[in-house]
C-alpha cells in the first residue's frame, strides 16, 4: 500500500493512526477558532480530527495544540551558531520552520557560503528552507568578498527547498532599472521576492512594488507600515536583537487584514534566544500587547506558510506535515511538547531528538587584510566640524547630525566627554588595504576599542574607540583569530569571541557562546559601553542601505542620497 492510499485509509477509520492527540484545545489557523477535538497522525501527515484509533494515544488534558512555529526572515548567521545548533536552541521553544536568507555569509564566500548553509541544513530537526541572496554585495558602496548575479543564482532556485529570492536592498537599483538587480528579480519565476525598503514611500514605493516584490520587514513607524500594506506588500513585524519593531507596529493589525501580517525575527544573537526563547516569544509578546491570541499564532504559522507557498505547513488540519506544539496558555506562552513530521522531539524545553548532524566540508579562511598601520586610523583635521553617525536606541536607523571635532596637532580625535568616537571599517576580503574612517556617538565608552568581524552586510572589520592605539591592537586581534569580536584597553586584549566560521560563527555550543558573550559584553561595560548588545549594534554601522549615515572601507555614505560624502562639512 503506498502512503497516499494509507493516508486514506487511517482517515475513513479503517487502519489505526500511528498517533492520536486526545483531548487538544486545537487553535485553529485556518477558521480562527479553538475548539476541542482530537488529532490523528499518520506518518508525517494529519489525517483527520475527531475520534480515531491509534497505536500511540497521547492525552494532552486539554493543554493547547497550534501548528509549529515559523519564522519568515531570519539571518541564522546574527546567531554566530551553526545551522545545528540553532535548531537545538530554538526547536523546544516550538519553532519547527524557518525561512533563512544566508546573505551574510554569501557576501563572504558566495555560492560556497550559500551551499555550506545549505548542507549544514540537511538531517536537521529544524525544517530550513531559503531565499537566495539579491545584494552580494549590497552595493557598490562598499567592499564584498564576493559578486553573485542572477545566472549564478537561478539554477538554485528550482530547489523545493529554495523558495525565492531574498530582500532586494538595492531599492535604488530598482528605481533606477538597473540591468543586473531586475534580473535578480526576475530570475524568481513565480516565487516570492523579499523586500528591504527602509522609509521608501509614494511613487517610489509604488515603483518597487510593482517589480514584484511582495514584502518587507524594514517598516520603523506605523505610518509607513500602514502605507506598504495599502499598496499591498506583506509586513513582516521584525523583533530581534538589534530592532524591535512590535510595540510601534502592532496596532496597524487588525482582524481584517492580519493575514497580511508575519512575526519574524530578522537578527537574534544566541544570548537572546537562550535566555527568552525564539517565535515563542514573539507570539508571547504580541498577545500581551494586547493581540487576539489566534491572528497572533496565525502570523508566526500560516500566514508565513501561505506567503512562501509552503502548502502543507502551518496548520492542523488533514493533509498538513504534522508539525504541532503543546503549550499551556496563552499568558506565558510556555512550550511543553514539540512534533515535526508526526514525531515527538522536544519536551519541556529539552531535545529529544537530534537526528544526525551533517557536517560540510571546512570553508578556507576569511579574513586577509593588508598590514594594519597606525597611521591608518589617523584622520587629517579638514575642518572644525563633522558629519557623526548618532545611534539609535532599540533601532538599526541612525542619525546623521553634525558636530565640532576635537583636534590635536591638525589631526581629529575622540572626544570622551561628548561621547563622540572613531570609528573605523578595514577591508578584510581582498587586502585592498582600504579604510574608512569617520566618527560615531551613543556608545558611551571611556576607554579602549570594541571590533568586530561581523558589520552587515560585506562583514569587513569595524572598530570604534576613544584612541587609535586601542583600535589598532583590537583589529590586529581579529585577523590573528581569523574572525570574531575584541574589546582592547590600555594596550590589552581584554575579551575575545573567536568566529572562525567565515567570520561570522563559532564552532562551540550555545551555552558556550552566550557565556563568552556575557564576559566580552560585561568587558564592554568595564571600559564605559552604555548600549545594550554593543557588538549587534556596531554590526549594522556599515550597511549603506539603512538611513541615514553609514561608514563602509570605501568612505562615509550618505543613504538618503546613495552616495559618499566629505566627513567634514566645512572643509
Amino acid at each position: 500500500m503506498g502512503e497516499l492510499d494509507r493516508i486514506i485509509s487511517v482517515a475513513l477509520g479503517e487502519e489505526e493512526a500511528e498517533l492520536v492527540l486526545k483531548n487538544a484545545r486545537l487553535v485553529n489557523v485556518l477558521s480562527g477558532e479553538i475548539h476541542e477535538t482530537d488529532v490523528a497522525v499518520a506518518g508525517s501527515r494529519v489525517v483527520g480530527l475527531g475520534e480515531y484509533d491509534a497505536k500511540e494515544v497521547m492525552d494532552l488534558k486539554g493543554s493547547y495544540l497550534c501548528p509549529g512555529l515559523i519564522d519568515g526572515h531570519v539571518h541564522i548567521e546574527s546567531s554566530m551558531l551553526r545551522i545545528p545548533e540553532f535548531a537545538r536552541v530554538v526547536v523546544p521553544h516550538g519553532t519547527t520552520t524557518v525561512v533563512a536568507d544566508p546573505h551574510e555569509i554569501a557576501n563572504v564566500l558566495g555560492l560556497d557560503g550559500i551551499l555550506y548553509m545549505m548542507e549544514s541544513s540537511k538531517d536537521s530537526p529544524l525544517g530550513v528552507y531559503f531565499v537566495l541572496p539579491s545584494c552580494v554585495p549590497t552595493s557598490e558602496l562598499e567592499t564584498a568578498g564576493s559578486r553573485l548575479m542572477s545566472y549564478d543564482l537561478s539554477p538554485l532556485l528550482r530547489e523545493d527547498w529554495v523558495v525565492g529570492v531574498g530582500e532586494m536592498m538595492n531599492y535604488p537599483g530598482v528605481l533606477g532599472r538597473n540591468g543586473d538587480v531586475l534580473a535578480k528579480i526576475a530570475i524568481a519565476d513565480g516565487k516570492r521576492v523579499d523586500g528591504h525598503a527602509p522609509s521608501l514611500s509614494g511613487r517610489d514605493l509604488n515603483a518597487y512594488i510593482a517589480a514584484g516584490i511582495a514584502s518587507d520587514h524594514e517598516s520603523s513607524s506605523l505610518q509607513e507600515a500602514r502605507e506598504k500594506l495599502q499598496r499591498g506588500m506583506y509586513i513582516m513585524i521584525r523583533e530581534g536583537s538589534a530592532a524591535r519593531n512590535m510595540e510601534e507596529l502592532l496596532p496597524l493589525v487588525t482582524p481584517e487584514n492580519a493575514r497580511r501580517c508575519m512575526l519574524v525575527s530578522d537578527d537574534t544573537d544566541a544570548a537572546e534566544l537562550l535566555e527568552f526563547g525564539h517565535m515563542d516569544q514573539k507570539v508571547k509578546k504580541a498577545i500581551r500587547l494586547g493581540l487576539n491570541p489566534v491572528l497572533a499564532i496565525q502570523m508566526a504559522t500560516i500566514n508565513p506558510a501561505e506567503y512562501f507557498g509552503l502548502r502543507d505547513h502551518g496548520a492542523i488540519a488533514p493533509g498538513y506535515r504534522a508539525d504541532m506544539i503543546v503549550f499551556d496558555d496563552f499568558d506565558s506562552f510556555r512550550v511543553d511538547k514539540v512534533f515535526r513530521a508526526g514525531r515527538l522531539i522536544a519536551e519541556n524545553g529539552e531535545m529529544l531528538d537530534m537526528g544526525g548532524e551533517r557536517r560540510p566540508r571546512p570553508l578556507r579562511g576569511t579574513v586577509n587584510v593588508a598590514w594594519i598601520e597606525l597611521e591608518h586610523f589617523r584622520i587629517k583635521a579638514e575642518g572644525t566640524r563633522a558629519r557623526v553617525i548618532e545611534l539609535m536606541p532599540n533601532q538599526v536607523v541612525t542619525k546623521q547630525v553634525v558636530h565640532p571635532i576635537k583636534t590635536e596637532d591638525g589631526v581629529a580625535v575622540g572626544d570622551v566627554q561628548r561621547d563622540i568616537l572613531k570609528l573605523a571599517v578595514i577591508e578584510r576580503h581582498l587586502a585592498s588595504g582600504n579604510t574608512g574612517l569617520g566618527f560615531v556617538k551613543g556608545f558611551g565608552l571611556q576607554q579602549g576599542a570594541l571590533a568586530s568581524s561581523v558589520a552587515h552586510d560585506s562583514h569587513n572589520i569595524i572598530v570604534v574607540g576613544t584612541n587609535d592605539q586601542d583600535m589598532m591592537n583590537a583589529a590586529v586581534q581579529i585577523v590573528k583569530m581569523q574572525g570574531g569580536l575584541v574589546v582592547a584597553a590600555q594596550g590589552k586584549i581584554l575579551a575575545t569571541v573567536p568566529l572562525p566560521i567565515a567570520g561570522l560563527m563559532s564552532e562551540k555550543s550555545a551555552k558556550e557562546v552566550t557565556v563568552e558573550m556575557e564576559i566580552i559584553e560585561k568587558a564592554a561595560q568595564d571600559i564605559g559601553c552604555s548600549v545594550p548588545n554593543p557588538f549587534m549594534a556596531m554590526s549594522f554601522l556599515a550597511l549603506p542601505v539603512i538611513p541615514q549615515l553609514r561608514l563602509t572601507d570605501k568612505g562615509l555614505v550618505d543613504v538618503d542620497k546613495f552616495g559618499f560624502v566629505p566627513l567634514f562639512v566645512d572643509a
